[in-house]
Protein backbone atom coordinates (compact mmCIF):
# COMPACT_ATOMS: atom_id res chain seq x y z
CA UNK A 1 0.00 0.00 0.00
CA UNK A 2 2.52 2.62 0.79
CA UNK A 3 4.34 2.06 -1.94
CA UNK A 4 1.66 2.43 -4.43
CA UNK A 5 0.75 5.54 -2.88
CA UNK A 6 4.48 6.95 -3.01
CA UNK A 7 4.31 5.79 -6.50
CA UNK A 8 1.72 8.37 -7.11
CA UNK A 9 3.26 11.03 -5.10
CA UNK A 10 6.58 10.58 -7.14
CA UNK A 11 4.38 11.27 -10.22
CA UNK A 12 3.07 14.46 -9.35
CA UNK A 13 0.03 13.21 -7.65
CA UNK A 14 0.26 15.36 -4.54
CA UNK A 15 -2.92 16.65 -2.57
CA UNK A 16 -4.97 16.08 0.59
CA UNK A 17 -6.55 12.51 -0.06
CA UNK A 18 -3.05 11.41 -0.95
CA UNK A 19 -1.33 12.54 1.96
CA UNK A 20 -3.79 11.39 4.28
CA UNK A 21 -3.83 7.57 2.64
CA UNK A 22 0.18 7.77 3.10
CA UNK A 23 0.39 9.00 6.54
CA UNK A 24 -2.04 6.56 7.77
CA UNK A 25 -0.30 3.72 6.16
CA UNK A 26 2.97 4.92 7.50
CA UNK A 27 0.91 5.37 10.97
CA UNK A 28 -0.47 1.56 10.76
CA UNK A 29 2.83 0.37 10.13
CA UNK A 30 4.34 1.70 13.31
CA UNK A 31 6.53 4.65 11.52
CA UNK A 32 5.02 7.85 13.09
CA UNK A 33 7.77 9.93 11.80
CA UNK A 34 6.90 9.48 8.39
CA UNK A 35 3.15 9.64 9.39
CA UNK A 36 3.30 13.51 10.27
CA UNK A 37 5.71 14.55 7.26
CA UNK A 38 2.42 13.15 5.46
CA UNK A 39 -0.13 14.25 7.62
CA UNK A 40 1.30 17.87 8.15
CA UNK A 41 1.88 18.00 4.05
CA UNK A 42 -2.00 16.96 4.12
CA UNK A 43 -3.10 20.02 6.49
CA UNK A 44 -1.15 22.01 3.96
CA UNK A 45 -3.57 21.08 1.37
CA UNK A 46 -6.63 21.22 3.62
CA UNK A 47 -6.60 22.88 6.97
CA UNK A 48 -9.60 21.70 7.88
CA UNK A 49 -8.98 17.96 6.96
CA UNK A 50 -10.45 16.82 10.50
CA UNK A 51 -9.40 12.99 10.74
CA UNK A 52 -5.57 14.15 9.69
CA UNK A 53 -5.98 16.89 13.02
CA UNK A 54 -6.82 13.12 14.67
CA UNK A 55 -4.47 10.86 13.21
CA UNK A 56 -1.23 13.71 13.56
CA UNK A 57 -2.03 13.88 16.93
CA UNK A 58 -1.87 10.20 17.50
CA UNK A 59 1.27 9.70 16.13
CA UNK A 60 3.01 12.11 18.27
CA UNK A 61 1.19 9.80 21.02
CA UNK A 62 3.01 6.90 19.33
CA UNK A 63 6.33 9.09 19.59
CA UNK A 64 5.30 9.70 23.53
CA UNK A 65 5.33 13.54 22.46
CA UNK A 66 2.45 14.52 25.08
CA UNK A 67 2.62 18.18 24.87
CA UNK A 68 2.52 18.55 21.00
CA UNK A 69 -0.15 15.83 20.75
CA UNK A 70 -2.20 17.78 22.85
CA UNK A 71 -1.63 21.19 21.24
CA UNK A 72 -2.71 19.09 17.55
CA UNK A 73 -5.90 17.97 19.19
CA UNK A 74 -6.61 21.15 20.17
CA UNK A 75 -6.37 22.71 16.93
CA UNK A 76 -8.48 19.99 15.27
CA UNK A 77 -10.88 20.27 18.03
CA UNK A 78 -11.46 23.62 17.03
CA UNK A 79 -11.52 22.83 13.41
CA UNK A 80 -14.21 20.21 13.60
CA UNK A 81 -16.42 22.39 15.98
CA UNK A 82 -15.84 25.05 12.80
CA UNK A 83 -17.35 22.25 10.12
CA UNK A 84 -19.62 20.83 12.66
CA UNK A 85 -17.73 17.11 12.73
CA UNK A 86 -19.02 15.69 16.16
CA UNK A 87 -17.98 12.70 15.81
CA UNK A 88 -14.17 13.79 15.08
CA UNK A 89 -14.91 16.33 17.56
CA UNK A 90 -15.29 13.97 20.70
CA UNK A 91 -12.78 11.67 19.60
CA UNK A 92 -10.22 14.08 19.93
CA UNK A 93 -11.52 15.56 23.06
CA UNK A 94 -11.20 12.07 24.77
CA UNK A 95 -7.79 12.10 23.31
CA UNK A 96 -6.85 15.09 24.50
CA UNK A 97 -8.00 13.90 27.72
CA UNK A 98 -6.07 11.35 27.67
CA UNK A 99 -2.98 13.41 26.68
CA UNK A 100 -3.67 16.21 29.89
CA UNK A 101 -3.73 13.20 32.40
CA UNK A 102 -0.35 11.87 31.15
CA UNK A 103 0.87 15.50 31.42
CA UNK A 104 -0.11 15.85 34.98
CA UNK A 105 1.19 12.02 35.67
CA UNK A 106 4.69 13.20 34.58
CA UNK A 107 4.54 16.31 36.53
Amino acid sequence: MIKQLETLLQQGQDNAMLRFGLGKAYLDDQQPEKAIEHFIACLQHDTNYSAAWKLLGKSYVQLNEWQKAADIYQQGITIARSKGDKQAEKEMLVFLKRCNKQLNNSK
